[in-house]
C-alpha cells in the first residue's frame, strides 16, 4: 500500500473525528459557553451547512492549484478551525472554528479522491478511495466515545486540542508521504481551469449518480438519526446500551467500505445496485424485527455495511462520469450532505406524525429503495468507464519493476 494513501487516511480519520466527536460533548460545551441546548445543536448542523457550501466553494477556487498543495493547504485550515474551537472563549468564537474547521470536509474528499487514484492502477481505483475512506469509517466508531472519554476527564477542550494534534500530524505526512506526481494538474484542466468542470455537470450520468448518493445516504442516516431512540424505545436497551451499540454499526461501516471497494473494482454499477438493494431490505427488516434484541444487534451492522459499500464506488462512478472533474467527487460529498439533512427530516416529520420510533426506518428504506430505482436506471442508460488520462496518472518516472512490485 502506498504511504501516501495512510497519509490520506490519516487526514480522513481527523477529519471524521471532528465532525462525530461532538456529539459527545453537547452537554459540556453548552454549560460551559452558557448557551442552550438548540444552540449548542448548532455545533453539529453548522459544521454540516459548512460542509457542503466549502465543497463546492473550495474545489472551484482550487482548480488551477496542485492538488497536494491545496490539499496541505485543506489540512491547515481543519488545524486552524479546531485550534480556534479549543481557545473559545465564547460560543460565536467556538461556532466559528466550526464552521472554519467544516470548510476542508468536503473538498478533501473530493480531491483527495483523485489523488488516492493516481497512486495505484486503474483497475484498484475504488480500493484506494476505501482506503483513504477508511479513516473516516474508524473515525464513526471511534469519535464519540473518544471526545466523551477525553471530555470526561480534561474538559471538552482538550478533546479539540487533541484533534488539532491529529491534524498536525496529518498534515506532516500528507507533507512527505503524497507524492508531488499524484497532485499534478493535467494541462487540459490547468489552462481551461473551471470552465470544463462545469462541463461535465452537463452529463445525465453525473447528475443520476448524485441523486443515487443523495438518496442512499439520505435514507440510511435519516434512520441512523433517531436510531438511539429505536433502541431504547423500542428495543429496550438502556442509555448506556447505545454507545456499544454505535460502535457494532461503526464496525459495520469499516467493512462494508472495504468489501465495497473492493467489489467496486470488479464491477462498479452491480456493487452499487446490490449495495442499495441490501441497504433497502435492512432497513425494512430492521423496521419490523426491531423489538428483538439480537435482531436489531444484526441489523444495525448489515446497516453499517450496506450504507458504506456504495461509497468508493459512488466516488468513483461521478468523477469517471464527469472526465475527473474535482468538483463531480466535492459535488458528491455535497450531495450526501444534503441527503443527510433531507433524511433527518424526513424521519423527524413521521415521529412528530405519531408514527413511532420505527417509522424513520421504514421511510428510510422508501427513500433508499427510491435511490435504488435511480442507480438501476443510470446503470442501464449509460455504463461509465474511467476517462482516458490527460497527463500523469501514474507515478511518470522510469517504470523499471522488480519481482512483486505493481509495475
Amino acid at each position: 500500500m502506498p504511504a501516501g494513501l495512510v497519509a490520506l487516511a490519516l487526514g480522513s480519520f481527523g477529519i471524521g473525528l471532528t465532525e462525530f466527536v461532538i456529539a459527545g460533548l453537547l452537554p459540556q460545551v453548552g454549560h460551559d459557553l452558557d448557551v442552550s441546548e438548540a444552540a449548542a445543536g448548532w455545533l453539529i448542523s453548522g459544521y454540516a451547512l459548512s460542509v457542503a457550501i466549502g465543497a463546492i466553494l473550495l474545489t472551484a477556487a482550487t482548480t488551477r492549484i496542485h492538488r497536494k498543495a491545496v490539499l496541505v493547504g485543506l489540512v491547515v485550515l481543519f488545524v486552524l478551525g479546531n485550534l480556534l474551537s479549543a481557545v473559545a472563549p465564547t460560543y460565536t468564537v467556538a461556532l466559528l472554528g466550526r464552521v472554519v474547521a467544516a470548510l476542508c470536509h468536503g473538498s478533501f474528499f473530493g480531491i483527495g479522491s483523485l489523488v488516492a487514484r493516481r497512486m495505484v492502477p486503474p483497475e484498484r481505483a475504488s480500493r484506494a478511495v476505501a482506503v483513504m475512506f477508511a479513516g473516516l469509517t474508524v473515525a464513526n466508531v471511534l469519535g464519540v466515545p473518544f471526545g466523551a472519554l477525553v471530555g470526561e476527564r480534561f474538559g471538552w477542550r482538550a478533546t479539540f486540542w487533541a484533534v488539532t494534534g491529529i491534524g498536525v500530524l496529518a498534515l506532516a505526512a500528507i507533507a512527505v508521504w503524497v507524492p508531488a506526481w499524484a497532485g499534478a494538474v493535467d494541462e487540459a484542466h490547468r489552462t481551461a481551469g473551471l470552465r470544463p468542470q462545469l462541463r461535465a455537470f452537463r452529463s445525465r450520468q453525473v447528475w443520476l449518480t448524485l441523486a443515487a448518493t443523495a438518496l442512499g445516504y439520505g435514507g440510511m442516516f435519516g434512520a441512523f438519526s433517531y436510531i438511539a431512540y429505536t433502541f431504547t424505545e423500542v428495543t429496550g436497551f438502556s442509555s448506556t446500551d447505545v454507545a456499544w451499540l454505535l460502535v457494532v454499526y461503526g464496525g459495520g461501516l469499516v467493512i462494508g467500505n472495504v468489501a465495497g471497494g473492493r467489489a467496486a473494482d470488479l464491477d462498479r454499477d452491480r456493487t452499487l445496485i446490490a449495495s442499495l438493494a441490501g441497504l433497502a431490505v435492512t432497513l425494512a427488516a430492521f423496521g419490523v424485527l426491531a423489538e428483538g434484541r439480537a435482531a436489531s444487534v444484526v441489523l444495525v451492522f448489515l446497516m453499517g455495511v450496506f450504507g458504506f459499500a456504495a461509497v468508493p464506488g459512488m466516488i468513483t462512478r461521478v468523477t469517471d462520469a464527469a472526465g475527473g472533474a474535482p468538483l463531480a467527487a466535492s459535488a458528491n460529498v455535497s450531495a450526501s450532505n444534503v441527503g443527510n439533512a433531507l433524511g433527518a427530516w424526513l424521519g423527524g416529520l413521521a415521529i412528530s406524525a405519531g408514527l413511532g420510533y420505527t417509522a424513520p426506518l421504514y421511510v428510510g428504506a422508501a427513500v433508499v429503495a427510491l435511490g435504488l430505482a435511480v442507480m438501476v436506471i443510470t446503470a442501464r442508460t449509460g455504463p461509465v468507464a474511467a476517462p482516458p488520462p490527460v497527463g500523469p496518472h501514474q507515478d511518470p518516472r522510469p517504470t523499471t519493476s522488480r519481482p512483486g512490485s505493481r509495475r
